[in-house]
């Protein structure tokens, strides 16, 4: 496997906010998102074994671990990846940018599933097994950069059935919208979804990477 970094941080999204986390970011993406904010992750990076990842993250005593990237599952690897990781011990979850289907992954991982709405660049690229096989745990992530985004994201909503039923997170794309207006449109619109913020950049704000 290709990976850009291991390190331990707190969680600064999803349910799993603000625990102590071991990321393992791996190396590539298939999109090119406009707000990105992981672009050195998008090549280089250095070769392991699932053994040595797994050797990496025994030296933190935090037992959850997030595979991220880049697109972690662009690495036909990451499902072996994540289950020794589980077998292990770990309480594991993966983010990914939804664009690939994410039912090899163990039942046990919880899946982080990003849809991309227009102000990414990236919209209409969401697997549909990662919608028609989703599980009780998943967690579907929206970052939103306008209002036209979060009518995007309500009419996506709507169309697949995701509320009330499924773990909703709205992010505010970080600097561009402001979470106070995002706040508003949900508590008078959609209180059925959760606002997520980027904690690990209120906490690290001129931090880029590492965090």
């Amino acid at each position: 496997m290709t990976v850009t970094e291991i390190f331990a941080s707190i969680q600064g999204e999803s349910t799993l906010q603000g625990l102590p986390c071991v990321f393992i970011r791996l190396t590539g993406c298939n999109l090119n998102c406009r707000y990105c904010d992981t672009r050195y992750a998008r090549e280089g990076g250095s070769a392991m074994t699932a053994d040595e990842i797994i050797q990496a993250v025994s030296g933190y005593t935090i037992p959850f671990i997030c595979i991220t990237g880049g697109e972690p599952l662009l690495q036909k690897d990451t499902p072996f990846l994540a289950r020794s990781l589980i077998d292990c011990g770990y309480t594991v979850s993966v983010e990914t940018n939804g664009t690939i289907d994410a039912s090899p992954l163990p039942e046990e991982a919880k899946r982080i599933i990003d849809i991309k709405c227009p102000g990414s660049g990236e919209q209409g690229k969401t697997s549909p097994n990662n919608l028609s096989l989703r599980r009780p745990t998943d967690e579907f992530k929206f970052v939103l950069t306008d209002r036209r985004d979060f009518l995007y994201a309500r009419d996506f909503l709507e169309k697949n059935n995701l509320t009330p039923e499924s773990t909703v997170l709205f992010s505010p794309a970080w600097r561009i919208l402001d979470p106070a207006l995002l706040c508003e449109w949900i508590i008078n619109e959609l209180p059925g979804v959760r606002l997520n913020l980027q904690l690990h950049k209120y906490i690290w704000p001129e931090t880029d990477r590492g965090r």
